[in-house]
Formats: C-alpha cells, structure tokens, sequence
C-alpha cells in the first residue's frame, strides 16, 4: 500500500542516478545514488504527505536503504 505513494515521492525528491522506475523494491537506493542531502528532502516529502513525523531512531542509513525499508517505516508511522 505504501510502497507505490513511496516510490512516486522517491521519483520527485531523490534525485537517483537511476530511474525510480528500474529499481526493485527492495533495491539499494545508496548505490542508485541517493545521498545524505536527498534523504533529508525525502524524509520531509514522506512527512508532509503521510502526516507522520520520523522520529531520530528511524534516521538511519538502513531505514532509507530500499523503497520497501522506507515503506515499512512509513507503515509503522502512520499507523501510530
């Protein structure tokens, strides 16, 4: 249910080398070239469009990892 609103969001704010749209779901998005820099506009984008707030132990390079790492985290959070 996320995973495909995740990916939409990834598309407009994570600047990849690669084409959202090449990548699996549980691909890396480090090696796709998503950086610190995006992860940050990401997250924000994912916050204002779910209504959720990540809090600091989800900032982490593992929860950015892959669309579905993302979309779990997202899952968890809106479900709160």
């Amino acid at each position: 249910m996320f995973v495909v609103k995740v990916r939409e969001i990834l598309s407009q704010h994570g600047r990849l080398a690669v084409p959202v749209t090449e990548l699996a779901d549980d691909g890396d998005l480090y090696q796709a070239g998503l950086t610190s820099l995006a992860t940050v506009g990401l997250m924000l984008a994912l916050e204002d469009h779910f209504g959720i707030e990540f809090p600091d132990s989800a900032l982490s390079r593992k929860t950015f990892a892959s669309i579905n790492s993302i979309a779990e985290v997202v899952g968890e959070l809106a479900a709160k």
